[in-house]
């Protein structure tokens, strides 16, 4: 980032017991490039300024609603107020935040969905051409160097013609309410199809199996075969998805995702088939990517080391043999939107290669594939056309 001075962040939600807030916090300052000068880090006020304590901020700078905070930042000298805001909202309400931020002239980076629809998402994407402001999402395993070498491998036709591809995301976190389903133990807002959107699980991990294999392989959906299912009794929305992908390339794929799969964690992985090998990268096990070729002993390629690409080595941060995770990949999104961010501010050409990091183009792509595995499903597990993005 060339910038005579740090960023400065301002962030919607992520305040005191918010689930997600803390690591973007922890991404967007592990370089030593941004810094929290504002938000409004609640609904309730009260709640707000209590986190922006927490923050040690300005109380000045801690405001009881986006909409106070929008005015008064946009109101600031351009030497005060924030250059973006991180939005680490509920889904239903991303498109007004990020619109008003837009259209005040701020950038913006937010966590996924983008939107609640297919149809908001549409309407955000023409507002950020509108205003021409950098917009990031935070599909943070994008941001992984072995990821990023997977790509490398895909797009130098290491694999050769790809042939299917297996995305999977299991978790298990919800498997106990199948026996105490009246506790409420895992109800949440991801279950409430007002504030989630017409998915739970496909919409909130699932989407990321799929910007996986987006990222990963290039290749878009042609069509999908999905089937949703909710196994804990009482919840609205599902806890399990199976599709069967046909890709515009003619390849084939599986897109798995689960929140009822007993013992996982967060096993999200990728598996790509090609006519000269294939390879294998597990989130669990970050700092490995595996080559297999039908004739020959199984490689593993690791983080750190001299022999990977330029991609995967621009974002390795940790010494050789030294692992890293998370945090990095995270920190990694947020580095390359601020390097966008950071020549935006000083009036300077995006540079001819782009920057690495998941779009608002993404984020379209993520909402339509939602409402496609979603028409499927309801259709009795039908084949359906994926919309055009």
């Amino acid at each position: 980032m060339k910038l005579n001075r740090k960023l400065r962040m301002g962030m919607v939600g992520g305040g005191r017991g918010a689930f997600i807030g803390a690591v973007h916090r922890m991404a967007a300052r592990l370089d030593g490039e941004m810094e929290l000068v504002a938000g409004c880090f609640s609904a309730d006020p009260a709640k707000s300024k209590a986190s922006g304590q927490d923050f040690f901020l300005d109380p000045s700078r801690v405001y009881a609603t986006y909409q106070e905070m929008v005015r008064a930042e946009a109101a600031l000298p351009a030497d005060r107020r924030i250059d973006f805001v991180s939005i680490v909202t509920r889904n239903n309400t991303h498109f007004a935040v990020a619109k008003a931020f837009l259209e005040a002239g701020i950038h913006v980076i937010c966590d996924k969905p983008l939107c609640f629809t297919l149809k908001e998402g549409r309407k955000l994407r023409e507002i950020v051409r509108r205003t021409g402001c950098v917009f990031a999402l935070t599909h943070n395993y994008t941001g992984y160097p072995m990821v990023k070498e997977a790509r490398d491998w895909v797009r130098s036709g290491r694999l050769g013609r790809i042939l299917k591809v297996v995305a999977e995301y299991p978790q298990g976190y919800a498997i106990s309410a199948l026996e105490t389903a009246s506790d409420g133990k895992i109800s949440n807002w991801r279950m409430d199809p007002n504030v989630a959107g017409v998915s739970n699980c496909m919409g909130d991990i699932g989407t990321h199996a799929h910007n996986l294999v987006r990222y990963v392989t290039g290749l878009e959906i042609a069509e999908v075969c999905a089937e949703l299912s909710t196994f804990i009794p009482g919840r609205p929305l599902d806890d399990d998805g199976n599709c069967l992908i046909r890709f515009d390339s003619g390849a084939k794929g599986i897109i798995y995702a689960s929140q009822v799969s007993s013992g996982e964690e967060n096993n999200l992985n990728i598996r790509v088939f090609g006519t000269k090998g294939s390879l294998q990268w597990f989130q669990e096990n970050p700092n490995e990517l595996y080559f297999k070729k039908a004739d020959a002993p199984t490689q593993i390629h690791r983080r750190g080391n001299g022999y990977l690409g330029a991609a995967a080595q621009a974002v390795t941060r940790t010494p050789f043999a030294h692992p890293e995770g998370f945090i990095e990949a995270f920190a990694n999104v947020y580095r390359a939107a601020g390097a966008a961010i950071a020549d935006a501010v000083e009036g300077r050409k995006a540079p001819k290669s782009g920057y690495d990091f998941p779009t608002v183009d993404d984020g379209v792509a993520g909402l339509a594939f939602i409402e496609s595995v979603v028409k499927s499903s309801k259709q009795g597990a039908r084949w359906v056309k994926f919309p055009r993005i």
